[in-house]
């Protein structure tokens, strides 16, 4: 950076060098072009530094690979708490996927679990690892259901759009990341519309989309990680003990079998091409106390053990019986700290 300012310098200087000095000691033509040519020369090089021109303007690929994949990492360790399985599957995953130079396909990622467990959490960390502005990125591309396609009978509109949209984006920058939330409540077919970006094309109509990343995000299939969530403690075993394999294939099926989801007889799930049903288990009480700590932390206050105690006492829980699982995760924890603390 330091020898990019020297060398704007030195040709600025050179630019000036006509003013500062006497017109009879200069040839005006053949000293003219040699002043223009090493100016242009340095500011070319100065200007069209990769480095310098992504740092005033946000450039496709903004991160390397390897300094996007040991951001994941740190801030999944620091921020998230209670989903071991998310951890390693998502670190892994992205990791493996922004390493390799010969990629066949997308990554596609399907995030699962219930409300306020951290599945938009994880999205956003993931936004951010790969480009520093994270969501508002403009090759971060995030769609809600229930508002970017809303209407039943526009299924045919919203996949022509959709499509576009893609194809667009993905045209622009290889490397773009598209976020679906809320696929427990998309209309049932239309993110088969997808299905060619998310197929081993090597090109489709010019264009590679083997450097994209879909996330989807959904409650379906949520019953089915508290199932075997449950089974473990009820058998006495912990739940870092539970392992991708004993959620994913059962996660798979009731997904693709569950008629409120727009994956429902989804050809992204028969053809294989998601890569990860990625489970969230339900968190505890102990994982919502940590959520209230971090939370105060980040707004600069002191921790008061009393009030973050209270907070977690005054979710509620599931089963009935047991009350081992908070019903809405750590979601609620920011207004019932605005409730406590005069902020």
């Amino acid at each position: 950076m330091k020898l990019r300012r020297g060398a704007l310098r030195v040709a600025l200087g050179l630019a000036l060098l006509p003013l500062l000095r006497p017109a009879s000691a200069v040839e005006p033509i053949s000293l003219g072009l040699a002043i223009a040519g090493a100016a242009a020369s340095a500011l070319t090089g100065f200007i069209s530094y990769p480095r310098l021109y992504c740092y005033f303007r946000e450039c496709c690929l903004q991160r390397q690979d390897q300094r996007a994949a040991a951001a994941l990492q740190e801030n999944l360790d620091r921020k998230l708490f209670g989903q071991h399985l998310v951890n390693k599957v998502v670190v892994k995953a992205v990791k493996g996927f922004l390493n390799n130079t010969n990629t066949k396909k997308p990554l596609a990622l399907s995030l699962h679990g219930w409300t306020g467990t951290g599945k938009n959490f994880v999205s956003k960390i993931v936004a951010e690892s790969i480009y520093k502005r994270g969501l508002k990125s403009k090759y971060v591309h995030q769609f809600v259901a229930t508002l970017h396609f809303p209407h039943a009978h526009s299924i045919n509109l919203y996949k022509d759009q959709l499509q576009s949209w893609i194809r667009g984006n993905v045209s622009i920058c290889p490397r773009s990341l598209f976020i679906f939330d809320e696929m427990d409540k998309m209309h049932a077919g239309l993110i088969d519309s997808i299905k060619p970006f998310l197929d081993y094309y090597e090109l489709l109509d010019g264009v590679s989309y083997r450097q994209a990343i879909f996330i989807f995000l959904s409650n379906a299939g949520a019953e089915k990680i508290t199932e075997v969530a449950l089974d473990f403690w009820r058998n006495g075993r912990t739940r870092e003990d539970i392992q991708l394999t004993d959620i994913q294939n059962a996660l798979s099926v009731s997904v693709f079998n569950n008629k409120n989801s727009g994956f429902w007889h989804s050809t992204l799930i028969d053809r294989n091409l998601i890569d990860y049903f990625v489970p969230f288990l339900p968190l505890e009480y102990k994982h919502v106390k940590m959520c209230v700590r971090v939370e105060i932390e980040s707004r600069g206050y002191a921790v008061d053990e009393d009030i973050l105690t209270r907070i977690a006492d005054e979710m509620t829980y599931f089963p009935r019986e047991e009350r081992i699982y908070s019903d809405k995760g750590c979601k609620t924890v920011d207004a019932k700290l605005d409730y406590y603390y005069d902020f």
